[in-house]
């Protein structure tokens, strides 16, 4: 009998931290723990190249600034701003009604209240920035398709014939449907607002000049959002670039996106009026169903949740990347101090006994994280339900709210700093500081 030729099965690759998901929350993470030493690995199931990994797409993103912060102490601002829109002024309006609402970053004494960027612009920026990781493990494409949880370790497995991961922690960046935060055993609740995100880019014959709109119809909030440079076919007409978030009701969907180009400028004219001139452009649209999903919990043994997979919110008020990343920009702080810690602890010569998965640093995540995630779940899902309600006397106290709003400095002012969050403490990156690494005793 012949001995077996069949190859030994190759070793698992053993790393601190493994990343599920690469998208913008995943990839980002991955940047900011760069400097700490880390064994890092990071799974994403799409190419860096491919034009349809769904965290890359057309898309805009509004960037707060303590996200623009966030960037800057990455070294990635450089690359993402000569592509962003700056937000200098916000228009909001109850469609129909009376009452709306006016600010002037200006006023507040802030440059702008955040940019504007697409999805594409920012997933260019951090591909380049995964590439030039020194050790980093990366597989892409590579789709997780299972997770099992062991004391010390979580092993990730990919499909075809790869090692599989043994994670000291496993970081749960693959979204709403996030099969590391099944495999964990994690809860989240679903709430479906029965509302599907037409998105699109458009051109119009007045520029945009930092100004945003906000406009509640009863399907849904409207959103024209600027842009940097040209929009719809890629050429400039003149006029201004717009990122439109035009939320319908579900039944709806198919029909907007069925419509001409020419019938959706007609119905997006009709929709959102003329104060951005005439819609004379329109690129490709994309639709998105509309769904509130929040995990009860964002740690297990080894395992913690970060952007989508703890909390998938409504685009309304433009948070759910902003949230996401402060996830983020928490968890790579903490692993930080850690890694400094058990570095100085350590006697000389000695290896450091660092745990990227101990139980204390997961603790201290969740903490950190539940006045922010609660704050901002809370915001966002209470807008779209005040505005989505027509009961009678709802319409009228609303509106009376928005034009109290709108004679409120104080009011204003506060709102101006949602984009940092509710959390006690910023996080070090939001603040423009850089992390500590190994062995550098900062």
């Amino acid at each position: 009998m012949s001995e077996s030729t069949t190859p030994a099965a190759a070793p698992a690759v053993e790393v601190d931290v493994a990343i599920v998901g690469g998208g913008l929350v995943g990839a980002s993470l991955a940047a900011a723990l760069a400097p700490t030493g880390l064994r890092l690995a990071l799974i994403e199931g799409a190419a860096a190249d491919d034009a349809r990994q769904p965290s890359f797409d057309d898309r805009t993103t509004a960037l707060g600034n303590g996200t623009r912060r966030i960037f800057e102490a990455l070294g990635l601002w450089s690359d993402i701003a000569p592509q962003t829109a700056a937000i200098r002024r916000i228009h909001v309006s109850d469609a129909g009604r009376f009452g709306f609402a006016r600010l002037e970053a200006a006023e507040l004494g802030l440059d702008a209240f955040g940019f504007v960027a697409t999805n594409r612009t920012l997933g260019a920026a951090l591909r380049a920035r995964l590439a030039s990781i020194p050790g980093l493990h990366l597989r892409m494409p590579a789709r997780c398709t299972a997770a099992q949880l062991h004391a010390d370790h979580v092993e990730l497995h990919t499909e075809g014939d790869a090692a599989p991961i043994r994670a000291r922690l496993a970081v749960a960046a693959d979204g709403a449907k996030s099969l590391l935060r099944a495999a964990a055993g994690l809860e989240a609740a679903t709430e479906d607002y029965g509302q599907v995100a037409v998105v699109a880019h458009a051109a119009a014959t007045r520029p945009a000049e930092g100004t945003a709109y906000e406009r509640f119809t009863p399907q849904g909030p409207f959103a024209v959002l600027p842009l940097a440079g040209v929009a719809g076919d890629g050429r400039d007409h003149g006029g201004g670039a717009y990122g439109v978030v035009w939320t319908v009701a579900s039944a709806d969907a198919d029909r907007v996106l069925a419509m001409s180009d020419d019938e959706y400028l007609a119905a997006l004219q009709q929709a959102f009026g003329w104060r951005a001139g005439r819609f004379t452009r329109v690129g490709a649209r994309q639709a998105y169903p509309l769904k509130l999903v929040r995990a009860d919990r964002v740690t297990a043994p080894r395992v913690v949740l970060v952007g989508n997979a703890a909390q998938g919110l409504h685009p309304v008020a433009g948070q759910g990347f902003n949230l996401g990343l402060r996830d983020a920009a928490t968890l790579a702080e903490l692993l930080a101090d850690a890694v400094s810690a058990s570095t100085r602890a350590a006697p000389a010569g000695a290896v450091s006994a660092f745990d990227a998965g101990a139980p204390a640093l997961l603790e201290a995540y969740a903490a950190g994280r539940e006045r922010d995630r609660d704050g901002i779940t809370r915001f966002t899902d209470g807008l779209v339900k005040v505005f989505g309600d027509s009961r009678p006397g709802v319409p009228l106290a609303r509106d009376i709210g928005l034009l109290l709003f709108d004679l409120s400095p104080s009011a204003k002012q506060a709102m101006s700093r949602l984009s940092w969050g509710f959390a006690a403490r910023t996080p070090r990156l939001a603040r423009g500081l850089a992390l500590a690494v190994r062995g550098d005793g900062a």
